[in-house]
């Protein structure tokens, strides 16, 4: 599966409406960093289709969400659950740490 372009027109159907649960990265195309960890998250997609969605949502795009969930660094990762967000994963060092993470939350 790809990864979601996620917008404020789909992310009502595509993330709060959910089945599974849905990997949200916050990032912006200027941030070096996010540019880093991009393939990570975009091997996530592929690897965990059936069990996680995974969608990204461009800060400079959608500033509204970004404020919504009160983004201040990038890349923040957010799990979503049953339509709610948990806390956050704030500048992941590796997949590895993405992935640890998850199973934390129970998804992998």
């Amino acid at each position: 599966m790809s990864v979601i372009h996620l917008t404020k027109e789909n992310f009502q159907s595509a993330v709060v409406e959910a089945r599974e649960p849905v990997l949200v990265d916050f990032w912006a195309p200027w941030c070096g960093y996010c540019r880093r960890i991009s393939p990570a998250i975009d091997a996530l997609a592929g690897e965990q289709q059936g069990r996680l969605s995974v969608g990204k949502i461009n800060i400079d795009e959608e500033p509204g969400l970004a404020e919504q969930f009160e983004v201040m660094t990038i890349p923040s990762l957010f799990l979503f659950q049953n339509g709610k967000a948990g806390e956050p994963l704030i500048a992941p060092a590796s997949k590895a740490q993405i992935e640890d993470w998850l199973k934390d939350k129970n998804v992998l």
